[in-house]
C-alpha cells in the first residue's frame, strides 16, 4: 500500500515539473528577427530616355524624361551631362526647377530628370541626333543613351480670325495638384450667320481637360452660336496626379467654317502634400523587456508633388516609458525622396508581460502620418533558469524524501 502510494506522488511531481519548464521555454527561445534583402547586388543603376525617337514640327522645343533606375542595394549619386548636341541646339538637362549636373538615386528607388532641347531659327527640316551620358562618381558605371528627333515642315499659320474672339475674367487659376480647374471664356461671334463652333484644347501630357456649356455639367465638343451673339463655355481641368509644382500654359482654340480664334489660359500648381510611412519588412509590431531597449528602422516617404519641409516626430507611450528617434527632425524631403529613421523603445522597469500600445506620428508641412506598434513585453530569460532551478530542486528534496521514507 506504502509502495503504490509512493509511486502515485512521484508520477504527480513529474508532471507538475514538466509543467513548470514548458511554460519558461518561450522565454528561452526569445530572439530577435532580421530580415534583408539579399537577392540585389550591391551595385547595379541604369539609365534611359523616356522616347528615344520622336518627331515634331519645326520651331517646337523637344521635352522628354530621363529615368535612373537604381537596382543595387547601395545609394548611387551620378553625374549626366549633353554629350552631343546639333549646331543650333540650345539644351539642358533640369528639374522642374533646378538646371542639373547630377543626381542622387536612393536605393530600389528611381528618379527622373528633364531634357530639354530648343530649336534656332535656322534649324531646318531633318533628323537630329542627341546623346546623353552619364556616370557614377567613382566611374564604376557609364550609361549613354541617344535621342533622335525628325523636324518636319512647319505647318502652314493661319491668322486669328477678327470675327470671332475669346475673353476670360480670370485667365490664370492657382491650385493643388488634386485640384480641379474650371475656367468660364465667352465666346463672341461677329459673324453674319449662325455657326456652330468647335472647341480643342492643348494642354501638358495626361491632363484631362473637357469643355461644358457655361451652368452646365454635361461635357461638349461644340456649340451653336447665332449670328452677332456670345456664348459662355467652361473649360473643366483636371492635372495629371504625377504633375509637379509649376506654371502650366492651356491653349483653348475654336472654329467656325474658315474662321478660327484662341486664347492662352495658365495653370498653377502649388502640388500635393502626402507622407508616406512604415517599416521595411511592412510589421508594426516588436518585442521588448521591461528596462531595456528595442530598437527598430522606419522609413519616411513623400508621396506628393511638392516637397516637405520640417518633418518632425511626436510619440504617444505609456507611462514612465522612453521613445527616441533619430534623428529627431527632416529639414526637408523632396518629392519621391525617402529618408529611415531609427525608433528606440524603453519599456519601464515596472512594465508588466503583455502587450502596449506606442505611436508615432510624422508631422510634415501639411501632413501627417500615424504608425502604432504593438510592443509586447516578456519576461526576462534568467526567470525561465530559475524556474528550473527551482525545479531541479523540488525534485532532489523529493527524491530524498522519499529515500528517507524508503528506509523506514
Amino acid at each position: 500500500m506504502r509502495s503504490r502510494t509512493r509511486s502515485q506522488i512521484v508520477a504527480a511531481m513529474f508532471f507538475i515539473g514538466i509543467g513548470l519548464m514548458c511554460s519558461q521555454f518561450p522565454y528561452l527561445a526569445y530572439g530577435d528577427e532580421k530580415t534583408g534583402d539579399t537577392q540585389k547586388p550591391e551595385r547595379l543603376i541604369t539609365m534611359a530616355v523616356e522616347y528615344p525617337g520622336i518627331e515634331l514640327s519645326a520651331g517646337k522645343d523637344v521635352d522628354m524624361n530621363i529615368i535612373f533606375h537604381n537596382k543595387g542595394r547601395s545609394d548611387e549619386t551620378v553625374d549626366v551631362w549633353v554629350a552631343e548636341q546639333p549646331d543650333g541646339w540650345d539644351t539642358l538637362i533640369k528639374t522642374y526647377k533646378f538646371t542639373v549636373t547630377s543626381i542622387h538615386v536612393p536605393s530600389g528607388d528611381d528618379k527622373s530628370l528633364t531634357f530639354k532641347a530648343k530649336p534656332g531659327e535656322d534649324v531646318q527640316p531633318g533628323k537630329y541626333e542627341f546623346r546623353i551620358e552619364a556616370k557614377t562618381r567613382d566611374g564604376v558605371f557609364k550609361m549613354s543613351e541617344s535621342i533622335f528627333v525628325t523636324v518636319q515642315k512647319k505647318e502652314e499659320e493661319t491668322k486669328t480670325s477678327k470675327e470671332i474672339t475669346l475673353n476670360t475674367t480670370y485667365p490664370v487659376l492657382r491650385g493643388p495638384t488634386d485640384g480641379k480647374f474650371e475656367f468660364s471664356v465667352e465666346v463672341n461671334s461677329d459673324l453674319d450667320e449662325d455657326e456652330v463652333f468647335d472647341l480643342f484644347a492643348e494642354g501638358p501630357k495626361d491632363w484631362e481637360i473637357n469643355f461644358k456649356p457655361g451652368y452646365e455639367s454635361k461635357y461638349i465638343s461644340s456649340l451653336q452660336i447665332k449670328a452677332n451673339q456670345s456664348k459662355n463655355v467652361s473649360v473643366e481641368i483636371k492635372p495629371s496626379f504625377a504633375a509637379q509644382a509649376g506654371e502650366y500654359p492651356i491653349t483653348m482654340r475654336v472654329n467656325a467654317g474658315g474662321a478660327k480664334a484662341e486664347i492662352e489660359l495658365k495653370v498653377i500648381l502649388t502640388g500635393t502634400y502626402k507622407l508616406e510611412a512604415g517599416t521595411p519588412s511592412g510589421l508594426l509590431s516588436l518585442n521588448a523587456r521591461a528596462g531595456k531597449a528595442a530598437n527598430l528602422s522606419i522609413y519616411i516617404k513623400n508621396m506628393g508633388s511638392a516637397p516637405n519641409n520640417d518633418i518632425q516626430f511626436m510619440t504617444f507611450k505609456p507611462e514612465s516609458w522612453n521613445v527616441e528617434v533619430k534623428p529627431e527632425k527632416i529639414e526637408t524631403l523632396e518629392p519621391g525622396d525617402m529618408k529611415q529613421v531609427e525608433v528606440t523603445i524603453t519599456p519601464s522597469k515596472d512594465a508588466l508581460v503583455g502587450d502596449y500600445s506606442v505611436a508615432i506620428e510624422v508631422q510634415g508641412e501639411k501632413a501627417s502620418k500615424t504608425l502604432e506598434f504593438r510592443t509586447t513585453v516578456k519576461a526576462s530569460a534568467a526567470w525561465g533558469w530559475i524556474g528550473i532551478a527551482i525545479i531541479v530542486l523540488v525534485i532532489g528534496g523529493l527524491t530524498a524524501l522519499f529515500r528517507k521514507l524508503g528506509r523506514r
